[in-house]
């Protein structure tokens, strides 16, 4: 392993080229980079860099990974210098971190023992979910949908070429669908003349597939239908081929792509900040059964809304009726109630006949003060907790509590559940408080139901010996954690003890921590 890709290329620039195709010794249960990566199942290939995408085991960290491993003659000199432009963009990108593309771990070049053809690895985490293409195998998605999946992507392109990165988002195969609902860059590794006007003709191309179910930039993958063009040589709308498409969003997937629109119009989209736009307009789109020709909708996975018939009369009389008897309930129950409320008046009264004085200076009686009001407290540091081992994703710390729940930190995937006898024992965060405070809740937005964490005070050296204040099994969703604190916190610690499975792994994730309490 290393972080200067360009260093190790050097190094291994005297191998001698091997006659053999590395198609055909990357198989299952292959070893690369020392013995480090066992090949699991390939994914998919992109025959422009000739690049061939896998999932692989992690052998030291036992997880499982995403490999993008570029292949070619090393005798060849473009091969080579492609392969090493592309191996140093990646590297360059292993510093981006958004939620719609996968965290970059490595980057090696080959080593004495991987295949002769072998001209570098890219690693990256492994995205779980779907195939962009089996997303499609059925038919394309409603508009909806298909604009909610695409925005995490939409939003990585445009942070990404804020940051002057290229992320290479321009084929299918190298992107998935997470459990999450997420359209995800799986595969990183740009190819080396690949510029940011490609990764927005790649959003127009994706989105353009989930609209149609068919591809629309350059060859498309085998077994994926290529989008038609029309008598002129230009590409079909989407909206042409499935007329409940909503304009905007077949004119963005067009004209993102360079083509001319319906209207003739040329004008290319070429920032993703244009298109993310569309999508958040359309994300909630469902469409209607209302078209020009008053033809049925053609789709049958379409969900439709049919206004309802004319009640007849004798519908008419059951809800009147209906009514009636809802009007006397209602009556009733109301009645109920104050009688309820007159007698506790009643008793007040009779109460305070007695005599009796409640006062802190009758030790015969008490009266319990109310709690003071809790108020946000505000997150400013993090840090990285681990009871043992290396820290789960210290990079995306911060995404704790940066106010944004599309971002979050994750913990690797592990093969053990937490606990005595595994590979650790707790995982999670120290936070600093921007002032003390006397915590009162906590809570925990989190998509890993199931995960079991604890809230512990620190007030020296973060330890799994700090006081406890809370625990809680999280919920999907927000979970509220109430925190028996006597005492003001500057810093608390927020670790998980037990994790949600996710197949045959043990992993979990958290978007969001808020934390309330009073004045200390």
């Amino acid at each position: 392993m290393t972080s200067k890709p360009t260093e190790r290329i050097a190094a291994d620039s005297d191998d001698e080229p091997g006659a053999d195709a590395p198609a055909e010794q990357l198989t299952p249960g292959r070893v690369l980079d020392h013995g480090r990566y066992r090949l699991l199942s390939q994914v998919g290939s992109d025959e422009r860099c000739n690049a061939e995408l896998w999932r692989a085991k992690d052998g030291v960290l036992g997880r499982d990974v995403a490999l993008t491993i570029l292949v070619g003659d090393r005798a060849d000199a473009e091969a080579a210098t492609n392969a090493r432009r592309t191996l140093e963009r990646a590297m360059h990108a292993s510093t981006f971190n958004h939620v719609g593309v996968a965290r970059v771990l490595d980057v090696v070049t080959s080593s004495a023992g991987d295949p002769p053809g072998v001209l570098g690895l890219v690693i990256a985490e492994w995205t779980h979910g779907t195939d962009l293409l089996d997303l499609v195998a059925e038919g394309p998605l409603p508009p909806g949908t298909a604009a909610r999946l695409m925005q995490p992507l939409a939003a990585a392109v445009e942070a990404a070429h804020h940051a002057g990165l290229v992320l290479g988002a321009d084929h299918p195969q190298r992107i998935r669908v997470t459990p999450e609902g997420e359209v995800r860059m799986a595969f990183p590794g740009p190819l080396a003349h690949a510029t940011s006007s490609d990764d927005v003709r790649g959003l127009g191309a994706a989105l353009y597939l989930l609209l149609t179910g068919r591809w629309a930039l350059g060859d498309a993958p085998e077994g994926l239908p290529a989008a038609p063009t029309g008598p002129d040589g230009n590409l079909v709308a989407p909206r042409t081929l499935r007329p409940t498409v909503p304009m905007e969003l077949s004119t963005v997937a067009v004209r993102a792509l360079g083509n001319p629109d319906s209207t003739g119009t040329t004008g290319g989209v070429r920032t993703g900040a244009a298109v993310l736009r569309v999508l958040e307009q359309y994300a909630t789109y469902e469409p209607t059964n209302t078209l020009s020709n008053g033809a049925p909708p053609a789709e049958s996975n379409e969900v439709w809304r049919r206004e309802d018939p004319k009640p007849d009369k004798t519908r008419n009389k059951k809800l009147a009726v209906s009514v009636g008897v809802l009007a006397v309930a209602t009556i009733l129950v109301i009645g109920w109630i104050a009688v309820g409320v007159i007698g506790i008046f009643t008793e007040s009264n009779q109460s305070s006949g007695t005599g009796t004085v409640i006062s802190g200076n009758n030790p015969g009686t008490s009266a319990q003060q109310p709690s003071p009001q809790a108020a946000p407290v505000r997150i400013s540091e993090g840090t990285s907790f681990t009871a043992q081992g290396n820290p789960d994703a210290p990079a995306r710390i911060n995404n704790l509590f940066d106010g944004d729940p599309s971002t979050y930190w994750s913990t690797f995937g592990y093969f053990q559940q937490l606990g005595p006898g595994g590979i650790n024992t707790a995982t999670g965060a120290v936070l600093t408080l921007e002032r003390p405070a006397v915590l009162q809740q906590v809570v925990i937005n989190s998509p890993s139901a199931g995960s079991r964490v604890e809230i512990r005070q620190v007030d020296g050296s973060p330890s799994m010996n700090s006081k406890l204040l809370g625990s809680a099994t999280l919920n999907a969703g927000d979970t509220p954690i109430k925190l028996e604190a006597v005492a003001p916190s500057s810093k608390i610690m927020v670790v998980l003890t037990q994790l949600a499975q996710d197949g045959g792994e043990y992993s979990s994730k958290i978007n969001e921590i808020t934390v309330s309490g009073s004045a200390a």
